[in-house]
C-alpha cells in the first residue's frame, strides 16, 4: 500500500480522494489549513486507522515547511495538491481590481504547490507521483473570458510545474497535472458536468497508471491528455 499525501482535502475532491484512497488500504496523510473545524474529514480519520490529519495551509508561504515536516518523515509515494480558490470574480474591466485577492489566489495556486512540492521533495523517490489539481480554464483552447486571477493562477502553475517535471526526471519523479474536470462541488457549483465521485474515480485510476513518460504532461480527470 501506498504512502498518499492530499493537501487541499476538507470536500470535495479532495475529501473523497482521502475517502477512497483510506478504503483501498493506503496510508492517507490529509493536510488542510483549519483542520479542527472540517468535521467531514474529521469522520473520515476516526472512521480510518490509517488516516491522519496535519494543518497545512497553502496560501500561507512561511508555514508550508514546517507543516510539510510535522507529516513525519516517511516516503511520499502519491502527492495530491488540491488546495485552490477562485480569486476575485468582480467585473474587472468596469471595477476596481482586487489586488489583494489577486495576492492572495497566486500565494494558494502557485507558489504555494511549488513550496509544497519542494519541501516534500527530500521525501520523493523514483515513482513518485504528483498531480497538481489545474484547470481546462488555464489552456489556450478555453473559449470564454472572465475569471482573471483563477485563469492566470492555473495557466502559471502549468508552466511552473512542467517545468518542474524537466528538472525532476533525472529522479524518477513523475508530475501530471490534471483538469479534474466539471465537478458539482461548492466551486463548481450544481450545474456542473459530473460528480465529485465521478471526477475522484477517474483520478485514483490516472494516477495509478501514470509512467514517467507521462511527466510533465496535462491530464482530464478521465485519463485522456488535455490540449494545453
Amino acid at each position: 500500500m501506498a504512502n498518499v499525501y492530499i493537501a487541499g482535502c476538507s470536500r470535495g475532491i479532495g475529501l473523497e480522494l482521502v475517502r477512497r484512497h483510506a478504503e483501498r488500504g493506503d496510508t492517507v496523510f490529509a493536510m488542510n489549513r483549519n483542520i479542527g473545524t472540517q468535521d467531514a474529514l474529521a469522520a473520515l480519520a476516526d472512521a480510518h486507522d490509517n488516516v491522519s490529519l496535519h494543518e497545512l495551509d497553502a496560501g500561507d508561504l512561511d508555514r508550508i515547511d514546517g507543516a510539510v515536516a510535522a507529516t513525519g518523515d516517511g516516503s511520499v509515494d502519491l502527492l495530491y495538491i488540491v488546495a485552490g480558490v477562485t480569486g476575485p470574480l468582480n467585473a474587472e474591466l468596469a471595477t476596481p481590481i482586487d489586488w489583494d485577492g489577486w495576492d492572495s489566489a497566486i500565494d494558494i495556486m502557485v507558489k504555494g504547490p511549488l513550496a509544497i512540492f519542494k519541501a516534500f521533495l527530500p521525501r520523493m523517490h523514483e515513482g513518485t507521483k504528483v498531480v497538481p489539481f489545474s484547470s481546462q480554464l488555464a489552456a489556450s483552447t478555453w473559449p470564454m473570458g472572465g475569471m482573471y486571477a483563477y485563469v492566470a493562477c492555473k495557466s502559471a502553475l502549468n508552466g511552473v510545474m512542467r517545468g518542474v517535471a524537466k528538472d525532476v526526471k533525472d529522479k524518477g519523479i513523475i508530475i501530471a497535472l490534471l483538469h479534474p474536470g466539471w465537478v458539482q462541488t461548492d466551486m463548481g457549483g450544481e450545474q456542473a458536468e459530473i460528480t465529485v465521485e465521478e471526477s475522484a474515480s477517474g483520478i485514483v485510476a490516472l494516477a495509478d497508471g501514470l509512467s514517467m513518460e507521462d511527466s510533465g504532461e496535462f491530464f482530464k480527470w478521465n485519463g485522456e491528455k488535455h490540449a494545453w
